[in-house]
């Protein structure tokens, strides 16, 4: 039935369909389904002028899934249109719908950051101490494993951190090491 009506509303708008992206049997609640993926991926090709749906949840289940997506497509010159919900962003009035949605948007992403903000400030307030727990380098097992002509990545293994933080941590501390 929605397609039925969605290709009725393309045929009174005098538009021509170029593809019809159906995820049958795959959950809306996911952001990635493969028709959407190449919906979005034809849309970066620019192969169609206008996306057509019959509902904002068929399209996308969260507020900032479906504003992304519609900043993409406004940013790659796609109108979008939600028959239900008569959304088109190629009429003033669903621009303005637009607008608000983002407004809206904007003010949950912010909302979201500042109770962050606070929740870590309370964490401090606390006592608890923050990010991820300080790793214990011992230098002179640095020092034996280059004696010894171990790589930094070698080094980096075997103390259970990255060839660079070895690295950076030797030379931070001035002794010398054996260069290779």
């Amino acid at each position: 039935m929605q397609v039925r009506e969605l290709r009725a509303y393309c045929k009174r708008r005098g538009w021509i369909p170029t593809c019809e992206y159906v995820d049958e049997g795959v959950s809306g609640a996911k952001e990635s389904r493969p028709q959407l993926n190449k919906l979005l991926a034809d849309a970066h090709l620019r192969r169609f002028d206008a996306v057509v749906c019959w509902r904002f949840d068929r399209f996308a289940r969260s507020v900032s899934h479906l504003l992304r997506a519609l900043e993409t497509f406004k940013a790659l010159g796609i109108e979008f249109v939600s028959l239900s919900e008569q959304v088109d962003t190629s009429t003033p009035t669903g621009k303005m719908v637009f607008t608000v949605l983002g407004a809206v948007a904007e003010l949950e992403r912010s909302l979201i950051a500042e109770r962050v903000r606070a929740g870590l400030r309370n964490a401090r307030a606390k006592g608890k101490i923050l990010g991820r727990p300080r790793k214990r380098i011992d230098l002179s097992e640095i020092k034996r494993l280059r004696s010894a002509g171990s790589s930094w990545r070698a080094v980096g293994a075997a103390l259970g951190v990255s060839a660079a933080t070895a690295f950076c941590f030797a030379r931070k501390n001035k002794k010398a090491m054996v260069s290779r």
